[in-house]
C-alpha cells in the first residue's frame, strides 16, 4: 500500500512539474508537438531512474561512509551530466529523428532540475533503495503526463485563432496555470 501511495502522491498529487516547479524548461521548451514531448518524457525517464539509482548508491555507500555529505549537490550534478551524455550518445545512434527533434533540449536534461531534485528528494525522505525507485518512476511519469498534456493543449491552441498579444508563450503559460490548478483537485487523495 506504501508504494501506491508513493506513485499517486508523485503523478497527481505532488507532481514535479505543475506542483513542484521543477523540469519548467523542457516542459515549455518541448511541448510544442505530442511527438516530441513523449521522445523527451522517455529521455527524462530513462535518466531520471538511472540517476536515482547511481546517486542512492553513491549516497548511502560513499558520501555517508566517509562523512562528506556535504559533497552531494556536486556530486549528483557530474553524475547526471555524465548519464546525459551517455543517452545523447544512445538516441543519436538508435534514433537520429529523435535526437534531432530534441535538439538543444537534450543536453538542457543536464541542467534538469527535475532530475537533480528528484534524487536529492529521494535521499532527503529516507526512501530505501526500492521506494526511490518507485518515487523515480512515478516522478518521470508525472513529467511524462504533464508534458503529453500540455503540448497536446499547445497544438490544438495552435489551431485556434487567438489575439496577437495571447499567441506562443502568454497562452501556453496560462493553460500551463491552468494545468497546474487541475492537479490542484488531487491534493486530498495522497
Amino acid at each position: 500500500m506504501e508504494y501506491i501511495l508513493i506513485i499517486i502522491a508523485a503523478v497527481f498529487v505532488n507532481n514535479i512539474v505543475l506542483a513542484q516547479f521543477l523540469g519548467v524548461c523542457p516542459f515549455l521548451g518541448v511541448s510544442n508537438k505530442v511527438s516530441t514531448s513523449i521522445g523527451m518524457s522517455g529521455a527524462v525517464m530513462f535518466v531520471l531512474v538511472l540517476a536515482t539509482l547511481v546517486t542512492y548508491l553513491i549516497q548511502h555507500y560513499i558520501l555517508n561512509a566517509f562523512g562528506i555529505q556535504y559533497l552531494q549537490t556536486i556530486t549528483f550534478i557530474l553524475v547526471i551530466a555524465s548519464l546525459v551524455q551517455m543517452v545523447e550518445i544512445i538516441l543519436k545512434k538508435v534514433s537520429p529523428s529523435l535526437y534531432q527533434a530534441l535538439g538543444i533540449f537534450l543536453p538542457l536534461i543536464t541542467t534538469n532540475c527535475a532530475v537533480l531534485g528528484v534524487a536529492i528528494l529521494t535521499i532527503q525522505k529516507d526512501f530505501n533503495l526500492l521506494e526511490g525507485m518507485v518515487f523515480a518512476i512515478a516522478n518521470s511519469i508525472g513529467f511524462g503526463l504533464a508534458l503529453i498534456l500540455f503540448s497536446g493543449i499547445r497544438e490544438h491552441l495552435d489551431l485556434m485563432e487567438l489575439p496577437k498579444g495571447m499567441r506562443g508563450v502568454p497562452a501556453a503559460l496560462i493553460v500551463a496555470g491552468i494545468l497546474a490548478l487541475a492537479f490542484m483537485g488531487f491534493t486530498g487523495i495522497a
